[in-house]
Formats: C-alpha cells, sequence, structure tokens
C-alpha cells in the first residue's frame, strides 16, 4: 500500500488588485511546486474564514506553513487569520513553519519585536549563516549554510520573543536568521526554502519540521 501523501496548509499574502479594486488571497506558484517535489499535498488557508479553527480541523492537515510577504500591519484580516492559526497551533501542539514574514509574525506573537533594515544587506542578497544551535546542526548536518534573501526587516537577539530558541544567525550583522519554540513546534526562518533549485538542507529544514525532531 502505497504511504498516504502529508497534506500542509499555506496561509495566503493579500494583494490589493486597483484595476478591479479588489482584494485577492495569492501564493507564489514556487510554493505550490517545492511541496509537490517533496511528496506533499498544499492545501491553501484563505483570509476571510469565519471560522480559521473549524476550517483547519475540516481539511486534516499535518502542519502549516505561514509564507511571505506583506508587512505586517498592512493587511488586518491576514494578521488576524495567522493568529488564529498559531492559537490552534499552540492548543493542538500542531507544527508550524514560518518563513520571511511568517517569522516575523511569530516573534511578534511570543512578545517579540521586527526592526525596519537600515541597509540592503539582505535584499536579494544570498549570504551564509551560521547554525549556532548543536541540535538543530546535528538534525541539518551542517554548521553553515548558504541562503537566499528577500527581507528588509530583521530580527535582533534583544527583540526575539519569549521562549524562541535561536538556532541561526546572520554573521555579517548578527540578526536572526532561524529560531524555534522551546516547547511547541514551531520553526522559524528568514530565507525562502521554497525559492531556487532544491537543496539537501531545504529538504532537510522540512524533515524536522514535519517530523517535530526538536521536541
Amino acid at each position: 500500500m502505497a504511504q498516504k501523501k502529508k497534506k500542509f496548509g499555506i496561509s495566503l499574502r493579500v494583494e490589493l488588485i486597483e484595476k478591479y479594486n479588489e482584494k485577492r488571497d495569492t501564493i507564489s506558484q514556487e510554493w505550490i511546486n517545492f511541496l509537490q517535489k517533496l511528496a506533499i499535498t498544499p492545501i491553501l488557508i484563505p483570509n476571510t474564514l469565519d471560522d480559521v479553527k473549524s476550517y483547519i480541523l475540516d481539511i486534516g492537515i499535518d502542519g502549516i506553513i505561514l509564507s511571505g510577504g506583506d508587512n505586517i500591519g498592512k493587511f488586518p484580516e491576514r494578521d488576524k487569520t495567522e493568529k488564529q492559526i498559531l492559537d490552534y497551533a499552540i492548543d493542538k501542539k500542531f507544527p508550524v513553519l514560518g518563513v520571511c514574514r511568517g517569522m516575523q509574525i511569530i516573534n511578534e506573537y511570543f512578545g517579540g519585536k521586527v526592526l525596519a533594515n537600515d541597509n540592503n544587506n539582505h535584499v536579494g542578497k544570498s549570504h551564509q549563516i551560521h547554525i549556532m544551535d548543536q541540535k538543530f546542526s546535528k538534525l541539518l548536518g551542517h554548521n553553515n549554510i548558504e541562503v537566499n534573501s528577500f527581507h528588509n526587516n530583521i530580527i535582533a537577539k534583544k527583540t526575539v520573543g519569549e521562549k524562541l530558541q535561536i538556532f541561526a544567525l546572520s554573521p555579517d550583522d548578527n540578526t536572526i536568521e532561524g529560531y524555534y519554540h522551546s516547547e511547541f513546534p514551531i520553526i522559524g526562518v528568514m530565507w525562502h526554502p521554497e525559492r531556487g533549485i532544491v537543496s539537501k538542507h531545504q529538504t532537510k529544514l522540512m524533515e524536522i519540521f514535519e517530523n517535530k525532531s526538536l521536541w
């Protein structure tokens, strides 16, 4: 018998289409392609649901990805939806992976702050990161990896949320590139694993997330 494919929910960014004066929930095709390569079925989570928790329960997913795009506060409906997702995840100890903006909203959820960068050294530039957490580096199989970078908001050590354990730093400016929660199966990364050619460390990151290896 074939192994049942896992299903991951993905939060959606909001785009305002001025030509039609309407808002649309969207997702990069890169996410769909990336998850399919990993034999994962992507399930989209809209931003205007009346009951987010019931929707998650009804679709029977195995984990949730909080995707990138949009600054926090720009579209309140997305902020509300993702906070409700985190409420559900914490209550059920459900795995969540926050990517870029997703990592930022997790940080704020746990009482941290996001800062605006004063330069563009993280915008469209790949760079090395240092895996500083021994448990995570053992699971990942590396102490240093190269990642893409498309963010102009940063998280500093002094602004990280409660019980978020830092596992990766940018050696260039000492900003946080990755963390995980000490109690719940929640991981945040500032880079985009779905972009570019799928590498060994991208696949390994998803395995750590899927299998809740850190908890």
